[in-house]
């Protein structure tokens, strides 16, 4: 397809102040930052997703880090997950590069799509069920415009319930590896590329590289 219904549906995204806690936050965290990012300009919006419109790979994440795509502008951009991502998807031929740190660093995304269970950077990653549910339209009308998915990754049990309950599926149960058969399409579970996970083992590099591996032989 081409972008001429997901860029206006970014666009309302990018707009979105329907969840006043998450609004707040984003612009507290814009405003106060970190030692690291101090000369920095923050983003601190909702976050569009992006990638190929006509990719047959769909990534849903949980959403944005609060010093991550909060500050880039860019989803899966500006930290360790997002460069855990575009390294595992570069190797799988999905990303033109293997690192994302800039909204502008030239990465291209091939045959994929990212988004996020919700848009804005939560406290403590953790939104609200209000919140989840306020954003799910917009995953909710993505589903409907990405017409050539046929395999979707959900990373982590939030983002996994959230695509479920926006394609009115119940009773799948998350874990890692799961494997789902859905209205003719795959639903893959893993975790989340996160720092907690990654540092502490729970995620290793062939756990992670090995779920795009198993996406990409199911493309069809």
């Amino acid at each position: 397809m081409d972008r001429s219904g997901l860029d206006p549906l970014n666009g309302r995204v990018v707009r979105c102040k329907q969840c006043p806690r998450l609004a707040a936050y984003i612009r507290r965290v814009g405003r106060e930052k970190v030692r690291r990012f101090a000369g920095e300009k923050y983003w601190a919006r909702p976050l569009p997703s992006w990638g190929d419109p006509n990719a047959r790979l769909l990534i849903v994440g949980l959403a944005p880090a609060a010093h991550g795509g909060n500050r880039t502008g860019r989803m899966f951009t500006g930290d360790s997950s997002g460069d855990w991502l575009a390294r595992a998807m570069h190797e799988n031929g999905f990303a033109s590069k293997p690192t994302s740190y800039a909204k502008d660093d030239g990465l291209v995304l091939d045959d994929a799509y990212i988004t996020a269970a919700v848009r804005c950077a939560p406290p403590d990653n953790k939104p609200l069920a209000l919140e989840l549910a306020n954003c799910s339209k917009y995953l909710s009308a993505e589903l409907g415009m990405l017409r050539n998915v046929q395999v979707t990754m959900a990373l982590g049990k939030i983002a996994f319930d959230a695509y479920c309950r926006v394609i009115g599926v119940r009773g799948l149960a998350f874990a890692h590896g799961g494997c789902f058969e859905v209205s003719g399409k795959t639903l893959l579970a893993s975790y989340h590329p996160s720092r907690q996970n990654t540092h502490t083992g729970r995620l290793t590099w062939e756990m992670w590289s090995g779920m795009f591996r198993t996406a990409k032989s199911m493309l069809r």
